[in-house]
């Protein structure tokens, strides 16, 4: 008897051990789902970038997030952007106490063309947008896209 045929053999039976049973059909992947998965998502900030004539804009989608959590470094041609946020929650009660950790963390590490000035790298975060605005050098600015005639 595989656990599959166990477990809809269950379904015959009282609510309690449906309720019972449910977690493990998830853990196991039994019914389609993956409760690993859902214990331990791997989450990664989707990002866009938009090049403009002045610079290129950054977007990064992180919610919850605060902008102390965040970590910008350039390092020769190399953006990084990293965060780290931790959250302790503590309920004691005078039969209990329950204690609850999250903790999430990303790192995105980007190549920088040469004509990125990367002395004047701007950055902000509102309603779970980091945005980094990296304008381009003077020379980048004046070297304007051409049309290429075929000879």
């Amino acid at each position: 008897m595989t656990n599959k045929s166990l477990i809809r053999k269950s379904e015959s039976l009282p609510t309690i051990f449906n309720d019972f049973f449910r977690p493990w059909e998830s853990l196991f992947d039994l019914n389609g789902g993956s409760l690993l998965n859902t214990l331990n998502p791997v989450s990664i900030p989707s990002v866009n970038i938009v090049e403009n004539k002045d610079n290129y804009e950054v977007s990064l989608a992180a919610p919850g997030m605060k902008k102390d959590d965040f970590k910008i470094d350039i390092d020769a041609n190399t953006l990084t952007i990293s965060a780290e946020k931790e959250e302790k929650k503590e309920e004691k009660e005078e039969r209990y106490t329950r204690k609850e950790f999250n903790y999430t963390s990303f790192s995105r590490s980007f190549s920088l063309p040469d004509w990125v000035n990367k002395d004047k790298v701007d950055a902000s975060y509102e309603n779970g947008l980091l945005k980094l605005v990296l304008p381009k050098t003077e020379e980048a600015k004046r070297i304007a896209s051409r049309h290429i005639t075929v000879k």
